[in-house]
């Protein structure tokens, strides 16, 4: 290979082929674990910080190509790298690195068999999602897509003994090929019978409107399965909390946002011709999804399906700044449609890093203390400082709190959906306004639930006996989360930099950024539209804030001269408080479990006057099984047990069956 002329996408598809070398070397040496957790995991989170470094590289260079010596006879696997894949691959890279780091930690001590298969799919998983992110044809796209959806399965399924982890797999896997069913009738209609599978042959089709929505229909559906859109979001809080806490990490801060990207790329790329109704749908789904999200994380015990929900919640937020995009671009106005875009695309990457740490924290304390039950945590800030205080980090940036990252890419999406007076229907006009009272109040529930998770994990008094008090994380676990913690920093703080490679990325996909001015703008202020009209630089608001606290610390000194008065805190007239005495999750999430109760089915079992030993007992469930999934599993099983009776175990009218199906072949034939 030629080093000078080394391009992006030649090291992109390398590192790929790496991860999985890595995977089968951990796989052959299954009885030396101490190869597999000091040797190939640091190497495969060295691999990832390479693939950041090289999607970085891609967003700012021309687009590279190259066909790879394998494939099918006569139709080879095409590779591309341009700026949109490279902002996927840098995202990719960025976070696996972390959580790879964590991972050496966490998975020592794990049985030698089974840290062997771990190491495999695990490093298969992140080879499939580079793959999918540089494929250029359909063939090695959904080839792919399915060894991410496998190696996935396996890895939600390590612990399979477990009844209720080969459930979520099962869930998981058939939600996953459903989405590919659709994935694939999306080629298909973008093919239409002509040329050949490639990526670009698609792009050169030339599609109806009727043809091409229904190519947008079944794109936003397959895509929209993957990524947890209402109402395919079932299999997500059951996958997450059943998988391992860096592949709950990996699963929600990387691969849903695959789906993201299949999905930008076939609508803006591969379709091209965008129309505003189309934009209108992605827009109400996702606002439906945010709301519905954040509203059963508050009613979840559980830490990890807690977090589950909350990845339903931010793909809504990442799905309405896609929508804003869409309804712009459509309506013929393509800087505005640049700024939905690059809000989008921004949350994907500040979801990715903030979700990533929050798993990554919940692992930590899963991993010392055992449990994952909320109304079991009590206290444990004692005992796990540093998890404590970058899952605060990671609260905080999910609850979109300045300067942290969260903050900037919503407020980015609200700044997209003011432009909503350049629209031409009143009808638009006035939904985009309640889509972003619907992302407002989403923000608002989500600091809430984090306020009940941190308040009860970490404050408070310890509600759970253990039989040898919960140690800190590792070293390595630590360092992967302070990776994590650092990102929400940098995203946070210096925003601008990130908007202006994302400006890239719209430029390269649409052909349209954001404005002269607004790029204009300097390092210090980020002005999405022009400084005239909205301005936010997060390193003022933290000098800011760091001034008042510092002036009031100083004032306190000065009145008091440096006097201490030490006494013990307000009891609120108990003296003698116990932890049963402390607010529980349930009673955090009952008054909205009482405000939004039609969302919820909840049941309720109140024991009577006379019971010797009463019982409360209260479940709120997702009404999606009972009106969507379950009459759909009936109707499968009704068909199925009618069908079933042509299975009669004779030979005979087996070959009547095909003699009669030839018949009608033939007639139909003519």
């Amino acid at each position: 290979m030629d080093f000078p002329n080394f391009q992006p996408i030649e090291a992109a598809v390398t590192l790929a082929v790496i991860w999985i070398a890595l995977g089968l070397i951990g796989f052959a040496f299954l009885r030396a674990p101490r190869l597999i957790t000091h040797a190939v995991f640091p190497a495969g989170a060295l691999v990832s910080l390479l693939l950041a470094a090289t999607g970085m590289w891609a967003i700012g260079a021309p687009a590279s190509a190259a066909i790879l010596p394998a494939g099918l006879p006569g139709l080879p696997f095409h590779v591309r790298l341009d700026a949109l894949a490279g902002f996927f691959l840098l995202l990719l890279g960025g976070v696996s690195f972390g959580i790879s780091l964590f991972a050496v930690g966490y998975f020592r001590g794990t049985k030698a068999a089974t840290l062997g298969q771990l190491s495999l799919q695990y490093h298969v998983f992140l080879a499939s999602m580079a793959f999918v992110l540089i494929a250029d044809d359909a063939y090695l796209f959904m080839i792919t897509w399915e060894s991410m959806a496998l190696s996935s399965y396996f890895l939600v399924t390590t612990e399979h003994h477990d009844e209720q982890n080969r459930k979520a797999g099962f869930i998981y896997l058939l939600v996953a090929h459903i989405g590919a069913i659709g994935i694939l009738l999306c080629f298909g209609v973008l093919h239409g019978g002509h040329g050949d599978y490639t990526f670009a042959a698609l792009r050169a089709a030339d599609l109806n409107a009727s043809w091409a929505t229904v190519a947008f229909l079944l794109a936003f559906f397959g895509f929209g399965a993957k990524a947890g859109m209402l109402p395919l979001h079932v299999w997500l809080p059951e996958a997450h909390p059943a998988a391992p806490s860096p592949v709950s990490a990996l699963m929600s801060g990387v691969m849903l946002k695959t789906a993201i990207y299949g999905m930008v790329r076939v609508i803006y790329d591969l379709i091209g011709d965008i129309h505003w109704e189309w934009g209108l749908t992605v827009l109400l789904f996702g606002a439906a999804t945010s709301l519905f999200g954040v509203l059963f994380a508050l009613m979840q015990h559980d830490l990890k399906r807690l977090l589950a929900y909350h990845s339903v919640e931010n793909i809504g937020i990442i799905l309405i700044g896609i929508g804003l995009s869409m309804v712009f671009i459509g309506s013929g106005h393509p800087v505005a449609g640049a700024l939905g875009l690059i809000a989008g695309l921004y949350h994907t990457l500040n979801h990715a890093v903030f979700k990533g740490l929050l798993f990554l924290g919940a692992g930590s304390i899963l991993k010392s203390t055992g449990i994952r039950n909320l109304n079991e945590m009590g206290g444990l800030i004692r005992y796990l400082p540093h998890t404590a205080l970058y899952f605060l980090i990671g609260a905080l940036a999910i609850s979109a709190l300045p300067p942290l990252n969260g903050f900037v890419s919503e407020w980015l999406t609200f700044q997209a959906s003011l432009q909503a007076p350049l629209l031409d229907s009143s009808v638009v006009r006035s939904l985009v306004p309640i889509v972003a009272a619907v992302l407002a109040l989403s923000g608002a529930l989500t600091g809430m639930c984090f306020v009940k998770v941190y308040g009860i994990a970490f404050l408070g008094q310890q509600r759970h006996e253990f039989a040898a008090p919960p140690r800190e994380a590792s070293g390595w676990e630590r360092a992967g989360m302070l990776w994590l913690t650092l990102a929400c920093f940098a995203l946070g703080l210096f925003p601008v930099y990130g908007v202006g490679e994302l400006n890239k990325v719209s430029l390269a996909l649409t052909g349209t950024g954001l404005s002269e001015e607004a790029m204009a703008a300097g390092w210090l202020w980020l002005a999405p539209t022009s400084s005239a009209q909205a301005s936010y630089s997060p390193v003022v608001f933290l000098l800011v804030i760091a001034a008042v606290v510092g002036l009031t610390l100083l004032a306190v000194r000065r009145i008091y001269h440096g006097r201490q008065r030490r006494a013990d805190p307000w009891d609120c007239g108990f003296p003698a408080q116990t932890s049963r005495m402390q607010d529980s999750a349930d009673a955090f999430g009952q008054p909205i479990r009482q405000i939004f109760a039609p969302f919820y089915r909840i049941r309720r079992d109140i024991p009577r006057a006379d019971d010797a030993r009463p019982v409360f007992r209260q479940s709120v469930e997702d009404r999606h099984w009972y009106s969507m999934y379950l009459p759909i599993a009936r109707l499968t099983e009704f068909l199925s047990g009618h069908i079933g009776r042509l299975q009669q175990g004779r030979i005979s009218i087996y070959l009547l069956y095909s003699f009669l199906t030839l018949i009608a072949l033939l007639v139909f034939a003519q």
